[in-house]
């Protein structure tokens, strides 16, 4: 090869730089050495993970993160099927990422090649768009189809698919721009139509949540809330819309909700859904807000309003961005009669995310200590940018209803229910904001999946500090095996290493508790090491089998 022509991998590289990518996060392969070959001496990082399952999960939480489409790379067969699960949680979830997947000689096609797959038929069902690239000359043009299909609308993934043989031939073409995403707009009729009905609401209720959020649009709908005194529920793993600990926050719907947002979200005369839709966890299985005269304003981008359910009285065709414009200054002026509603909603909040309240409730078994303690004393040592990153089981509770999300963006999590999530996300988010503290809420199930990406943490420098709740056991689904087969435990129960031992091998800081007495001294410890040595450590708590939720 002539290496002072571009071939098409580094004709991709250069898009990405072009489309302001700053990493990528891989598990390198011969099938796309050509791009890892444009990738060297260049500006963007290659961050190289242990798992295609940890890669493509730092590139979908980068995506949550930042609003721009995460890059993750793998190689044919194995490698794309790993990567597969953090795909569906991209497709659920709606958030921007491409997968860029070598595949095999476009000659070895149909013939049972090593590691042949189909991407169409393997993805198809669970990506925007599925693209291969047959012609060297159109590497740039796919790449800026697939950043533009990643973004607009409602966010999701794409697959671009790589043959080894198709990468290393010239590239003649341009590198080309990228392509403008729209927002959408709100119309004077439609927010004149909007203005009444809410003005003649006697309970209006906001619930927020989805992608194409920004920080400005964040702070711009919670003051629009706030203005006009109208109590706002978030989705579930998606609570840092609005801040914690704003007076129209009523916290969140889904697994875990309180009582009282559930009703009230049922009650409101009024919904109006930014972002976020009515779907099945929200709804608590399509059973909340089912009634077909329900007032329900829908603000989103997507014209499918894919996953929707009950009425739809308007869909208002804007992102957040477009629609905190066009609420901008805003007054309905009825604050005070809206006072006694929105105070129902702020109160049972506070009431179920104090801390305090859940601790030291019932004895525990020698040796083990309450989840509760532990968080308690994280909480009151948090800086007040703290992100959280969680996966998916029961454990996920203490941090949904107890941390305090303030700033957005400060919670990662999957709303598809994917396990193995907590540290490969906040590796995503230590890269990204590395002055901000990094905690990952972990399940002893959920961080085998993917704990091996301290590693990555380590090798790239980002402090992580990781609580590992350990009750042995797979608790969301011994709970509901205790409801339909009580008393016949079988396929639940685990048996554990000693994750603290697991730390130390990553080189990090690490502490067991096993009491209530140790918590306090093990978190401060903890803190000192990630915030003050820039060391990523590991409380492992171990708990009672019988205390997995608050």
């Amino acid at each position: 090869m002539n290496h002072k022509l571009r071939h098409a991998g580094q004709a991709i590289v250069d898009s990405l730089a072009v489309h302001g990518v700053k990493r990528v996060f891989a598990v390198p392969g011969e099938s796309y050495l050509a791009v890892l070959d444009g990738l060297h001496g260049t500006s963007i990082e290659t961050v190289v993970a242990r798992h295609e399952g940890g890669a493509a999960y730092m590139a979908e939480a980068h995506g949550k993160f930042t609003g721009e489409p995460g890059v993750a790379m793998v190689t044919r067969g194995p490698g794309a099927a790993n990567a597969s699960v953090a795909i569906h949680s991209a497709w659920q979830d709606g958030t921007p990422m491409v997968l860029f997947v070598g595949l095999i000689p476009v000659a070895d096609r149909m013939r049972e090649s090593f590691q042949e797959f189909d991407p169409s038929a393997w993805f198809g069902t669970q990506a925007k768009r599925v693209f291969v690239l047959d012609e060297p000359g159109r590497a740039s043009e796919i790449v800026a189809e697939a950043f533009f299909a990643a973004k607009s609308g409602r966010p999701g993934p794409v697959i671009v698919g790589l043959p080894e043989d198709v990468i290393t031939k010239e590239f003649e073409g341009k590198i080309a721009t990228p392509i403008p995403v729209a927002e959408g707009a709100v119309s004077p009729r439609e927010l004149h139509q909007l203005q009444t009905a809410l003005a003649a609401a006697e309970k209006p209720l906001i619930y927020v949540g989805g992608q194409r959020w920004t920080q400005d649009s964040a702070a711009a709908i919670t003051s629009f809330a706030a203005r006009n005194g109208i109590p706002v529920a978030q989705d579930w793993h998606a609570s840092d819309r609005v801040p914690f600990t704003s007076r129209v926050n009523i916290g969140t719907l889904g697994f875990g909700r309180g009582a009282t947002a559930a009703e009230m979200f049922d009650e409101a005369d009024v919904l109006l859904a930014i972002g976020a839709l009515p779907t099945d966890v929200p709804t608590d299985g399509f059973t909340l807000r089912q009634r077909p005269d329900a007032v329900n304003y829908l603000v989103s981008i997507d014209t499918t309003l894919r996953g929707r359910s009950g009425a739809v009285t308007a869909h208002l065709l804007a992102s957040p961005v477009a629609f905190a414009e066009a609420v901008e200054g805003l007054d309905l002026g009825r604050t005070k009669e809206w006072d006694m509603w929105r105070a129902r909603g702020y109160e049972a909040h506070l009431a179920l995310s104090a801390i305090g309240d859940y601790v030291d409730l019932t004895a525990t078994a020698d040796g083990t200590a309450h989840m509760s303690v532990v968080i308690n004393e994280l909480i009151q040592r948090l800086p007040d940018d703290a992100v959280c990153t969680l996966g998916a089981g029961n454990h996920t509770i203490w941090a949904q209803r107890f941390f305090p999300t303030n700033v957005f963006p400060s919670q990662l999590a999957t709303r598809n229910g994917s396990m193995g999530y907590s540290i490969p996300s906040a590796v995503a988010a230590g890269l990204e904001s590395p002055e901000r503290l990094i905690v990952a809420v972990c399940g002893d199930g959920e961080f085998l999946m993917n704990g091996q990406e301290l590693a990555t943490a380590g090798q790239y420098g980002v402090p992580v500090l990781a609580i590992v709740m350990d009750n042995s056991q797979y608790a969301t689904i011994r709970d509901h095996q205790e409801s339909h087969f009580p008393g016949r435990v079988s396929g639940t129960q685990l048996s554990n290493p000693d994750f603290a031992a697991l730390m130390r091998a990553f080189d990090g800081h690490a502490e067991t508790v096993t009491s209530d007495a140790e918590a306090a001294g093990a978190v401060e410890r903890a803190l000192k090491a990630v915030m003050g040595q820039r060391r990523s450590a590991l409380i492992h708590v171990i708990t009672d089998q019988k205390i997995s939720l608050p």
